[in-house]
């Protein structure tokens, strides 16, 4: 099963993606918990690049090229592998992130990102999309409190998150089937127990 995070800057997915880790090593199974850009050697050194805050100036496009290398490598090297294994995959962003920050976000051609996606994946498609929503000043807000790392794509104006987070909404609504939103404003152990319950679920075969 392949469970991906989905969500604006702040919004807690990587939070929750290493608790839904954690809790499904806790009922028996086996996890991968990977992350994009990364989550390979080579994915590393491309997650640099993208996250430079140096690199302000990156072409929209050179931007999608570069996640979609990041991620082509990851499916082959980690996703699909495991998978065969029989393993539970959980992914801190997938696909979804490229349709929303760049083709929303950066007002690129949807269906021109669809194929390039569907060409570094092999067409793989997440069982189960998490989206943790949040509005983008609060999210960002949360960024700076935390202390995290702040990269090249937090320095965007309010405007280009707003238009991720809109973009996002409708991705959720074009396949509720695979989305699930969740108000990820909301306290750490309360988004956890709503995560853990719809992942506990479809993992037992229900909606």
């Amino acid at each position: 099963m392949l469970i991906t995070f989905e969500g604006p800057e702040g919004s807690g997915k990587t939070t929750q993606a290493r608790l839904l880790a954690e809790h499904l090593r806790g009922l028996g199974h086996e996890v991968v918990l990977t992350r994009e850009p990364g989550g390979t050697p080579v994915g590393d050194q491309i997650r640099q690049i993208l996250h430079d805050p140096d690199n302000a100036g990156m072409y929209a496009w050179t931007e999608v090229f570069l996640y979609t290398a990041s991620r082509a490598q990851l499916v082959a090297e980690v996703i699909r592998p495991a998978l065969a294994a029989g393993k539970v995959v959980v992914c801190d962003r997938f696909y979804d992130s490229t349709l929303a920050y760049q083709g929303y976000g950066r007002g690129l051609d949807l269906e021109v990102l669809w194929g390039i996606t569907r060409l570094a994946t092999g067409g793989l498609v997440p069982d189960l999309t998490l989206y943790l929503d949040i509005q983008p000043d609060e999210g960002l807000a949360r960024r700076l409190l935390g202390g995290g790392e702040w990269n090249r794509l937090d320095q965007e104006a309010l405007a280009f998150h707003r238009r991720v987070r809109a973009g996002y909404l409708e991705l959720a609504g074009r396949e509720p089937g695979r989305w699930v939103v969740i108000d990820g404003a909301r306290p750490i152990p309360e988004v956890q127990r709503e995560i853990q319950a719809v992942v506990e679920s479809r993992l037992d075969g229900g909606d």
